[in-house]
């Protein structure tokens, strides 16, 4: 049996970032994926010639320099901005919240205009908001709430906002000013060609065994390595034994058209309860270095947000106080697993950016591994 200072499960972003640096280090890695491919939900797959994100739409962004220079040292990035537009019942806006959906909203054409208009409509709650709805209300008022968040976030959760506890929505970005830029951060873009470029290179110098389950046959993985990296969902390491945790997961289906431009934009968010999907994604708009406009064909995913069931892939940890409780008990199961270290969005039951998950990664290699310059 072949033995390696470090057994990693799952070849996603953070599994590929300590890898890196525990090749960097000398070390000896197997990377263990139950998925036909590494990647995670970064992958991208080539369709009609254009990268395919696979598992919705990721756009890197971050106020941290040090990612920034780490993802661009793995790969050319291209300089694209994300100006997503929401879709309800044919009525087009912008997104984030700014003076361009206020003046498509209202008519108004000043700050001092749509303030006022916000702020009538907030004067409704008083108190502390008892739900979701009361909350996006308090901070947006009713008619942004009505065209623009209900219906999506209905969907993306799977019960009624008034059924929703208020934490779920902490802030909503409200810009008075005409600026589209979904993001504050000052580093933003796609690798051009899509992320797979930054697979290979995480992961370049491991061994790598796919479509394998490592808790199928813990014991013998375990003893192939020193040390086990795992990114998987924490409750199941452990057995499920204080019960599972929640998640909402989502289903994609493709649509190739015979048009070089389908809907003018890589992300259209669809409001509107009665509309299944969440969004629809046109990928060839996230490679902004090549003009697509020579390819006649393009590519739309929809994004349906579903019940999460065993064997579907968890997206979304439902961060209610039931499951945040139920994850601190795992949480503290883990500390007592000398010879592994949880890490990653499913290991710790939280929704990371991309930039976070290799954040808390770079923080987990020092840890390991002593300084990183």
């Amino acid at each position: 049996m072949k033995k390696y200072d470090y057994v990693i499960v799952g070849g996603g972003l953070f599994g590929g970032v300590m890898a890196w640096y525990a090749r960097q280090n000398g070390k000896t890695c197997l990377v263990i994926e139950k998925r036909k491919q590494l990647g995670g939900n970064i992958y991208c797959e080539n369709m009609e010639g254009i990268p395919v994100h696979r598992y919705g739409a990721h756009i890197f962004h971050t106020s941290n320099k040090k990612v920034w220079q780490f993802v661009n040292n793995l790969a050319e990035f291209n300089r694209f901005t994300n100006c997503p537009v929401a879709n309800y019942r044919g009525e087009m806006y912008n997104m984030p919240f700014n003076m361009n959906t206020f003046s498509k909203m209202w008519g108004v054409s000043t700050p001092e205009e749509a303030r006022a208009k916000i702020d009538a409509q907030r004067a409704g709650i008083t108190g502390e908001p008892a739900n979701l709805e009361e909350q996006a209300i308090s901070l947006v008022g009713t008619d942004i709430y009505e065209k623009l968040i209900k219906g999506y976030t209905e969907k993306q959760w799977g019960r009624d906002c008034r059924d929703l506890p208020s934490f779920i929505i902490k802030r909503l970005p409200v810009r008075y000013t005409y600026d589209n830029n979904y993001f504050n951060d000052p580093y933003q873009g796609i690798p051009i060609g899509g992320y797979n470029v930054i697979t290979e290179k995480l992961f370049e110098g491991c061994d790598v065994m796919l479509e394998t389950d490592y808790l199928a046959d813990r014991d013998r993985f375990n003893a192939m390595g020193g040390r086990v990296i795992y990114t998987g969902t924490i409750d199941a390491y452990f057995g499920y034994c204080y019960g599972k945790l929640e998640y909402r997961s989502l289903r994609f289906e493709d649509d190739i058209y015979d048009t070089d431009n389908f809907q003018g934009v890589a992300v259209v968010n669809h409001t509107a309860r009665e509309v299944p999907y969440t969004r629809t994604i046109e990928h060839k708009h996230f490679d902004c270095t090549v003009d697509y406009r020579t390819n006649p064909k393009t590519v739309v995913t929809r994004e349906y947000p579903v019940a999460w069931e065993a064997g579907m892939e968890p997206y979304y940890p439902v961060n209610d106080e039931k499951n945040q409780s139920l994850y601190q008990r795992y949480a503290e199961l883990g500390k007592k697993e000398d010879k592994v270290l949880f890490g990653g969005r499913l290991a710790e039951y939280r929704y990371y950016d991309m930039d976070k998950v290799i954040e808390s990664a770079m923080e987990k290699a020092e840890e390991e591994f002593g300084n990183l310059e």
